[in-house]
């Protein structure tokens, strides 16, 4: 099964689980590729693909019951389990993030923040912040194995170590540096100067004309004026 789960399908498969959810709070028991295909922008023969690939049951005139898939998901994209996360460096990053309420949606928790100062958390904010030099002790008493990463550019490889040291076993590294996946550990990189600047050239790119990457060298512009 876990040959079969490229990150594009995961991030599909996640995207149906959230839908799946919302509809079942809704009150809905069956759900079509159509519907699926259109909440996430996919055309629904890749629905249908996606839910073949993995052996879940239904059919495009009968659709799929939404319990059946949503356990299925579950059981496939390891949500069976509790899934915590804690954040190194609680900060102004930090603590935006520790109140994303998104997080609701994945059915995981911010169990803790860690920094090396105390923090004033925001009023409503409810969450353990303990010093960093607790990380190891807390992560292996609470079972923790992912962790977010926002700290100053000029610690993030010594965290980027603690962390490891302390047993977790994926990081959402959002600060400027770079940091590589090892065997034991995975990383995902979010540097938003680098997402904003590749939106940015995106939106130039779309504005320009179609037939730019063919458009002649200054010489070639010469020759054709010549003839």
């Amino acid at each position: 099964m876990k040959n079969r789960l490229n990150k594009e399908l995961v991030i599909r498969l996640l995207k149906y689980r959230r839908i799946l959810n919302q509809l079942k709070n809704l009150g809905f028991e069956k759900v079509f590729s159509n519907n699926l295909g259109d909440a996430i922008g996919v055309a629904p023969a890749l629905v249908r693909k996606d839910f073949s690939l993995l052996v879940l049951g239904g059919n495009k005139r009968g659709g799929y019951n939404i319990d059946y898939l949503s356990e299925q998901l579950n059981h496939i994209l390891g949500k069976t389990r509790e899934q915590k996360i804690v954040i190194i460096g609680m900060g102004k990053i930090g603590t935006a993030i520790a109140q994303y309420k998104g997080f609701l949606q994945g059915d995981f928790e911010v169990a803790a923040g860690f920094d090396v100062r105390p923090i004033d958390l925001p009023p409503g904010l409810e969450l353990p912040v303990l010093n960093l030099s607790e990380l190891g002790p807390w992560v292996a008493e609470h079972h923790v194995e992912v962790a977010i990463l926002s700290v100053p550019e000029d610690v993030a490889t010594e965290c980027h170590r603690l962390m490891k040291d302390a047993g977790i076993k994926g990081i959402l590294n959002f600060t400027p540096v770079e940091l590589k996946t090892t065997p034991n550990c995975i990383i995902h990189n979010i540097n938003i100067g680098v997402e904003i600047e590749n939106l940015f050239f995106q939106v130039i790119k779309n504005g320009l004309p179609l037939n730019l990457e063919l458009a002649a060298s200054p010489d070639e512009d010469e020759e054709d004026t010549e003839a």
